[in-house]
């Protein structure tokens, strides 16, 4: 937007007030009316091919981008005021804006650059270079620090650490600074001078047309604000290389197969004494031979014979490394039922543990010898008066 463009000699030469129709003393609602009634008499997207209504619009936009900002709107002011009573050595004379130091007036460009020469203090480029993000020219800002970049892993771990949670080691290949420029991307001895395309800045501004425009990192330098003239032999410029390390990675109880796991600190590291970069762990969890998961809570299958489900019995089950508990089956359960047993399934944030769901699945011998056999035959005989399936027959 504007408030990143440069600043512009003409505008001292300006009535925004004018532009948008107001009084100098106009509140700041009665210049924000007024902008947005202009705006929408004259918007392009409703004036098409009116090149008229397309130029008043942009100076509408432009006016109200400087009177219509509560700290912009008095240094205007004070410009304008200097203007017209010649305060910049006779604006209304031969010299004035725009004027030749040699025809007695000033030229504002060089006022603007002016930063005080060796007596160190402002000139009038301190006073109004900062109403649209800069003087004349740009000065050099201090390098800032530089968070790493993140980095990406994986691992696969059993189900019973993904329980109770692991620390695993990790090889890790990242970006980082290069070990023979220390990251400057200059070759080792040089010394680098100031970037000649932004002026130390880092950024450039590019214009989005009209009073628009914006800042972009500078493409000499890279934002790195300072030019070698020649390249590091090693990165050739880049001031990056790549380093092999292995970590220790906590992973926590209770994760998931597939999630993935933010590791603050543990990625690339920072440029400038900024801080390292993150690393994301996607874990992968093997499964269990009996045991597997559902949300927050674990499961099992036990096989149980038709006399215990038919009579009722107590079973021992087994739980993840912990005691095997003891289930208690009442007489008549159906095959498939589950059971909850509680606080034993995986271990959730809030320092709780989900269940254990047993499901009882009957088992049918292959093989029987003459004793069962003859036990279940009788059984059958017993049972022959009721047929099971009777009722698939009757028509409704």
């Amino acid at each position: 937007m504007a408030g990143t463009e440069e600043f512009r000699t003409d505008w001292a030469q300006q009535d925004f007030y004018a532009v948008l129709g107001v009084k100098k003393d106009a509140a700041a609602a009665d210049i924000k009316k007024a902008y947005r009634k202009l705006a929408k008499d004259n918007h392009p997207d409703s004036h098409p091919g009116d090149t008229a209504k397309h130029d008043t619009f942009k100076k509408v936009a432009e006016a109200y981008d400087v009177i219509g900002d509560p700290e912009k709107r008095p240094k205007y002011d004070e410009m304008r005021r200097l203007y017209g009573s010649g305060g910049f050595g006779g604006a209304r004379g031969g010299g004035g804006f725009g004027g030749s130091a040699g025809g007695g007036g000033f030229n504002l460009d060089d006022l603007l650059r002016d930063r005080g020469g060796a007596g160190g203090g402002g000139g009038i480029g301190d006073m109004f270079g900062d109403l649209f993000g800069g003087g004349g020219g740009r000065r050099q800002q201090a390098r800032r620090p530089r968070k790493g970049p993140d980095a990406e892993t994986s691992a696969t771990i059993s189900f019973t650490d993904a329980i109770d949670g692991v620390t695993i080691s990790l090889r890790l290949t990242s970006d980082a600074a290069c070990p023979a420029c220390s990251g400057t991307g200059g070759k080792p001895g040089t010394r680098p001078h100031i970037c000649a395309t932004c002026e130390g800045a880092g950024y450039v501004t590019a214009s989005m047309g009209g009073a628009f425009s914006m800042n972009e990192t500078c493409p000499a330098c890279a934002g790195r604000q300072l030019i070698y003239d020649e390249a590091c032999p090693t990165c050739h410029g880049s001031g990056r290389g790549s380093s092999a390390r292995t970590i220790q990675a906590r992973i926590p109880a209770g994760v998931k197969d597939g999630q993935r796991i933010r590791l603050r600190g543990k990625g690339g590291a920072g440029e400038d004494g900024g801080p390292a970069g993150d690393l994301y762990v996607s874990v992968k969890v093997t499964p269990h031979r009996l045991f597997a998961r559902k949300d927050d809570n674990l499961t099992i299958d036990v096989p149980v014979g038709f006399d215990e489900l038919a009579l009722g019995a107590e079973i021992k089950v087994p739980t993840l490394g912990g005691a095997p508990v003891t289930l208690r089956i009442p007489a008549g359960t159906p095959n498939g039922r589950s059971f909850r047993v509680r606080g034993k399934g995986a271990p959730r944030s809030d320092g709780t543990r989900g269940d254990l769901l047993v499901t009882v699945e009957v088992q049918v011998p292959a093989v029987l010898d003459e004793a069962a056999r003859s036990a279940i035959e009788a059984y059958r005989e017993a049972a022959a008066a009721k047929p099971l399936r009777a009722g698939l027959f009757e028509e409704t």
